[in-house]
């Protein structure tokens, strides 16, 4: 048998099989050392601002201003809730506004004269009381007058009785006198005269008697009545000393009133806010979509209408193996081919990686409880932003799948 290799033909071939094997040496160390500075998934997609727009009121639609897929700017009215129902609850919060700076101006022009008439009471129950006691001094006064005037009318009245008994003695001790002309008639005319004086004079005495009783009495019953209105004075003073108490009160009503205007601006401005609440506006630019609502149809607060997808700030979220993260570092340079734009190429970079893997964020995280373990490659969400201008056009969409290449070195 003839070895082929020691052959002439064998002999020249052999450069050429040596050739071919270097290339692929060389080709295949390139592509390692290519491949060897980044890397590649499929598990990619672009993610981007959805808005879930929703009314905070409860009502019937009456108006959608916007189509599914519609572009709608900053502010744009999309739809319109039946406004009437909290119109009427502004015009009622509005009424008893007033009602209550009403309430509250009459209450705080109560208290300066609540303060001007507690003074006024206080000094002139003062002066009553005072006046009063003077009274009841001058009425016992009065009294101690009245019985030493009585006394002294009852000692006249002694002094004259016997006054008037000695003349009445004289008289009739002059009589058999007289009549036997032993005195003269004149003389007896003057004894019966000075007798008659005399009980003129007792009557006159006990006249003054029965006026000073009359007196005594007549002064007690003053005591009597000015002891009493020293009474009412006192009770009007002890009434007038709790004013301050009864202003503080005014002013407590006062104070209750004016918070009591200042709830009613609140739920003014509550009924506003809430009426201003039935026209729903954009919160930001972007396109309207997953249209859920129609004219006429009733809707509850809170409750899901359409939502507003921003087309101008986009980003991807890649999910890495947990491998391939040894050399991954925030700013690296990425590349992003679209599946859906034809394998269009897009550059970007390393934002962030996620503070978990994904595992972690889903609904039931995996534990390993029964000892059966499968060790598990995890992979970790990177966010990749795009380079300004690389969408001017904005057909990125959330959602889209990416194949995004982090250039490590």
């Amino acid at each position: 048998m003839v070895d082929e290799a020691t052959t002439p033909a064998g002999r020249s071939r052999l450069p050429l099989i040596a050739g071919a094997v270097l290339l692929v040496a060389v080709i295949a160390g390139v592509w390692a050392w290519l491949s060897a500075g980044k890397q590649s998934t499929d598990d990619a997609q672009v993610d981007g601002h959805i808005t879930q727009l929703a009314t905070r009121l409860g009502g019937t639609i009456v108006k959608v201003a916007v189509v599914d897929n519609q572009h709608v700017d900053a502010g744009t009215v999309v739809a319109q809730l039946d406004p009437r129902d909290y119109q009427v609850a502004v015009d009622r919060a509005r009424a008893e506004l007033a009602d209550a700076e009403a309430a509250a101006s009459a209450a705080g022009t109560g208290v300066p004269i609540a303060e001007i008439s507690t003074r006024s009471d206080l000094r002139q129950a003062t002066g009553g009381v005072e006046e009063a006691e003077a009274g009841i001094a001058v009425a016992d006064s009065q009294v101690e007058a009245a019985k030493a005037q009585l006394v002294s009318a009852t000692a006249r009245v002694r002094e004259r009785e016997a006054t008037a008994t000695k003349a009445a003695r004289d008289v009739e001790r002059l009589r058999p006198l007289v009549a036997k002309e032993e005195i003269a008639q004149q003389q007896f005319d003057a004894a019966v005269a000075a007798a008659d004086a005399s009980r003129a004079a007792v009557d006159a005495a006990r006249s003054d008697v029965t006026a000073g009783e009359t007196a005594i009495a007549v002064a007690q019953q003053r005591a009597v009545q000015a002891r009493a209105t020293a009474a009412r004075a006192h009770a009007s003073l002890e009434t007038t000393r709790t004013a301050p108490e009864q202003l503080q009160a005014t002013r407590a009503r006062a104070t209750g009133a004016d918070a009591r205007v200042k709830q009613m601006r609140a739920a003014l401005a509550q009924a506003e806010l809430n009426l201003e609440r039935t026209t729903i506006k954009a919160p930001s630019a972007g396109t309207v979509s997953r249209k859920m609502i129609e004219v006429g149809q009733v809707v509850q607060a809170g409750q899901p209408l359409m939502a507003l997808v921003s087309l101008t700030d986009v980003w991807v979220v890649a999910n890495f193996k947990e491998t391939q993260l040894r050399n991954v570092r925030d700013g690296q340079r990425v590349t992003i081919e679209v599946d859906g734009l034809g394998g269009r190429e897009f550059d970007g970079h390393v934002d962030s990686l996620a503070a978990a893997t994904g595992a972690k964020f889903s609904l039931l995280p995996p534990e390993n409880a029964t000892g059966n373990y499968v060790k598990v490659v995890q992979r970790v969400p990177v966010k990749i932003v795009l380079e300004p201008g690389q969408d001017p056009d904005h057909q990125l969409r959330p959602g889209m799948s990416v194949v995004p290449t982090i250039y490590t070195k």
